[in-house]
């Protein structure tokens, strides 16, 4: 007996998606539209770097359309539109406008942001193999919340091995620096031992350059972004959290939680299925 493989479900046309996510879909094209007008700026002031960006975050848009397609899955029109609203606060406020820079919360508003989507998805993606027949899964709600916590957070690391290795070999600066006017370091102990020197009210530094001085005139002393990675990682830790005490609370209550669901992917049943179930 030969079995026929289930074709793929097929992607939905573009009149059905604003039928059906009308919400969506107009804060699809309004986004599209603003990161294709500033492509067209930065390509007319001949930066390139930032010509790509917009590439990327248009690419980006698609994710949530195709993962959807792939998956046979359905998002939440609010976690869709905030996946939407996340990318283009990103990329194009975030990176090309310098709001990382003007608004010195930005990045950790990102972050936190970052830690709830990212526990979300990975709280979906186990909760829908928990629920299907094809897989011997059977996680406690605990448990599951467990690993909804872990995904995040190791997303996270892994965004900030990215953002180390860019400042390394780009010579970029994602992580950003942060004044400090105290430091304690045991490279200045005098006896080579591991007696940390405290330095307390520091205003300046001098960077010695070849044969030049260089004032920093900051304020304080540069440390080289770790203040910065270990908030990025605490933000990402309390979004994480959060939604990890929803998706919980969600199973416990066995799919009540109304503001749960706005994140949560529905599972699509195959057309053929019901046909068939008919």
């Amino acid at each position: 007996m030969i079995m026929k493989r289930k074709p793929a479900p097929r992607m939905k046309t573009l009149k059905e998606t604003v039928s059906r996510k009308p919400a969506v879909a107009a804060v699809y094209f309004v986004l599209r539209a603003l990161v294709i007008l500033t492509m067209i700026r930065q390509f007319i002031n001949g930066d390139y770097e930032n010509v790509f960006l917009c590439a990327l975050t248009l690419a980006l848009f698609l994710l949530p359309a195709i993962v959807e397609h792939r998956l046979r899955i359905d998002f939440p029109d609010t976690m869709e539109i905030i996946i939407l609203l996340f990318i283009f606060s990103a990329e194009i406020l975030g990176e090309i406008r310098s709001y990382y820079t003007t608004f010195p919360g930005w990045d950790t508003v990102m972050h936190t942001l970052n830690g709830f989507l990212c526990a979300a998805v990975g709280f979906s993606l186990v909760d829908m193999l928990n629920r299907n027949e094809r897989f011997s899964l059977s996680l406690s709600p605990v448990f599951l919340a467990l690993v909804a916590f872990c995904f995040s957070m190791t997303i996270g690391v892994l965004w900030e091995f990215f953002e180390c290795a860019a400042d390394t070999l780009l010579l970029k600066d994602m992580q950003k620096d942060t004044v400090l006017n105290t430091i304690s370091t045991v490279a200045l102990d005098p006896t080579g031992g591991n007696t940390p020197v405290v330095i307390r009210n520091i205003q300046d530094v001098i960077v010695v350059a070849g044969d030049r001085q260089i004032p920093l005139g900051l304020g304080g002393y540069l440390d080289v972004g770790i203040r910065d990675t270990m908030k990025d990682l605490f933000v990402n830790f309390i979004g994480a959290t959060v939604f990890s005490f929803i998706g919980y609370f969600y199973l416990v209550g066995r799919g009540k939680g109304h503001f749960a669901r706005r994140f949560i992917p529905q599972v699509l049943e195959d057309e053929q299925e019901k046909t068939s179930e008919q």
